[in-house]
């Protein structure tokens, strides 16, 4: 009987909800997460994005929560199709190879997309940018969208049934604390910092 590759995803947060029939696996932006058996994939999201991919035959599934790195002040829009995306690159990536690896097909797969609010203040959108990226990804590598629910100027809440594909969202009306704007900032610095100290390809499949 198939399991959820436990040793790929300790780091992962557990929990138990009553109004779910399911085990729930809480990612943060930068993880994802990919079960062979049912299983609820939770976030919240501000600007970041989460695909939601599966194969409903091979009965896998799985979420990621990523934002792309945004430019440098001195370059243009043509960053974003640069070196400066390979993190959302590298989300993408890992969650559809963890999906193939573990008896998933490619010509199969159904992808949902949620996020890409305005949070912060300010001209620049970045959430906007990342749905004109995420768009052309999927589109450059051949994958259609079954539902989406992205941009507006809300965080959302989304939980995922790796099993069915049925998604739970909910809009935040407001945020009563700074923890969504903050835990993204926080990890929008870090990829900008990491970016800058490393100098890595990226393997595409």
């Amino acid at each position: 009987m198939p399991v959820v590759d436990t040793e790929r995803f300790t780091h992962v947060r557990r929990m138990r909800d009553n109004r779910f029939p399911h085990e729930i696996a809480s990612i943060l932006p930068g993880e994802f997460f990919v079960s062979t058996e049912p299983m609820v994939v939770y976030t919240v999201l501000g600007s970041c994005i989460s695909a939601c991919i599966r194969d409903p035959i091979a009965g896998v599934g799985g979420m990621n929560h990523f934002m792309l790195p945004a430019p440098k002040e001195h370059q243009s829009g043509d960053a974003w199709g640069g070196e400066s995306t390979r993190y959302g690159s590298f989300a993408m990536e890992q969650l559809i190879n963890g999906i193939l690896k573990r008896g998933g097909l490619r010509q199969r797969l159904e992808v949902k997309l949620f996020g890409a609010g305005k949070i912060y203040e300010g001209n620049i959108d970045v959430g906007a940018r990342n749905t004109e990226w995420v768009l052309n990804y999927l589109k450059a590598e051949g994958f259609t969208i079954a539902s989406s629910n992205l941009g507006d100027v809300y965080p959302r809440k989304v939980y995922y049934f790796t099993d069915s594909g049925r998604v739970l969202m909910k809009k935040i009306e407001r945020i009563k604390n700074r923890t969504i704007y903050d835990r993204e900032t926080q990890y929008q610095q870090h990829l900008r910092q990491e970016q800058e100290e490393q100098q890595s390809d990226v393997t595409l499949f």
